[in-house]
């Protein structure tokens, strides 16, 4: 696992009414500050990435659909630099995934249907300075190919 990268199982609670179901708590032992919140939408077999951020910590959990959604460490000085990790999140797989700042990543959805993303990042949108370096998807340094792989 890329340092400083948790995976926290999410938990539904359900009744005849529905379910409910905590993703992020301000008491996680992870948990520095809030930003905001916000939405992401990726249609099947597109993929939304590369990008990083200098200061951003962002939290995923995909609550509709299913994501691949992949970390590459290139930050200096970290112990797992050069690490890929590969996440499948969503409805068949509820988990919050933390994202330190300076890991490139990147999600592309898979399945029938468009994948829903919540991100908490720990910084607000700043738009006259956005806090969000890009990275072609698929011709980079990156070792990593978003061609589906059957195994």
């Amino acid at each position: 696992m890329i340092d400083g990268v948790v995976v926290k199982p999410l938990k539904p609670i359900p009744d005849e009414r529905g379910f409910l179901m905590e993703i992020l708590r301000r008491d996680d032992p992870f948990f520095e500050k809030f930003g905001q919140t916000y939405l992401t939408v990726v249609y099947p077999g597109v993929v939304k990435g590369w990008h990083y951020h200098e200061r951003q910590v962002d939290h995923f959990c995909a609550i509709k659909g299913m994501a691949k959604v992949v970390l590459y460490d290139r930050r200096d000085g970290s112990p797992t630099k050069g690490e890929v990790n590969e996440f499948f999140m969503g409805e068949q797989n509820p988990i919050l995934l933390r994202i330190p700042a300076g890991v490139v990543h990147g999600m592309k959805g898979v399945g029938a249907e468009a994948a829903y993303i919540v991100n908490t990042p720990s910084e607000p949108y700043d738009h006259s300075n956005p806090d969000e370096r890009r990275i072609d998807p698929h011709e980079n340094a990156i070792p990593y190919s978003w061609e589906r792989r059957d195994r």
